[in-house]
């Protein structure tokens, strides 16, 4: 697309809208579409899918919190046990402490919930940006950017920001992009770059949409 134009951010949204359209949802979308809604649940999952595939850890995260899946009933298990259950996630062991501390924050400072505020979802241990405003926006209805490799990769390849990490990427995001995109885009962009832009696929694709994927 000519650099000297500016880029049209609803029309490479409505593409990439049509094209994921029946391709799996990242995990926490999947597992809220669920029942595994709760701020809670949210953070729970967020913290097992960190650095984990979402095909891993949306199986182990569905089967953790069947388990165990508020913060009283996940205060109850041993770190062992935690650490059993999320065997096939990666850093399961350095996981489990976290989302065994997480539960008890959550149950003995805020009453067996977690807060929907940002400056207090930090301060649990191991809970970055990303993790935090997944909470904030698909638990509890707030508007936040969830910035992950995908969605970094995808809007610098775009040019619609210019930035050097996912944290960079967040805060060009929050100043740039309408806020009634703010929700969708993490759940647009992953299945776009894992799924619609996978090699040997492109050649299927418009000549618009293929021109959205970025390069390998």
């Amino acid at each position: 697309m000519p650099s000297e134009r500016p880029f049209d951010i609803d029309r490479a949204l409505s593409l990439v809208r049509s094209a994921v359209q029946g391709l799996p949802k990242p995990a926490l979308f999947a597992l809220a579409d669920e029942g595994y809604l709760s701020p809670f649940e949210q953070l729970v999952a967020c913290i097992i899918s960190v650095r984990t595939r979402d095909e891993v850890a949306l199986p182990a995260a569905r089967d953790f919190l069947r388990r165990a899946h508020t913060p009283e009933q996940v205060s109850r298990l041993l770190a062992q046990e935690i650490d059993k259950l999320l065997h096939p996630v990666s850093f399961h062991g350095p996981k489990s402490l976290t989302i065994l501390e997480a539960a008890h924050r959550a149950r003995d400072r805020y009453d067996g919930q977690v807060p929907c505020d940002y400056d207090e979802l930090i301060q649990f241990k191991g809970v970055g940006p990303k993790c935090a405003n997944a909470v904030l926006s698909i638990a509890c209805g707030k508007p936040a950017i969830v910035v992950d490799v995908h969605v970094h990769r995808v809007v610098n390849a775009w040019g619609y920001v210019h930035t050097a990490t996912p944290e960079q990427t967040l805060r060009a995001l929050e100043a740039k992009l309408p806020q009634r995109y703010w929700a969708e885009l993490n759940r647009l962009l992953i299945p776009f770059d894992k799924y619609v832009c996978r090699p040997g696929q492109l050649d299927r694709l418009s000549p618009e949409l293929r021109a959205l994927c970025p390069s390998r």
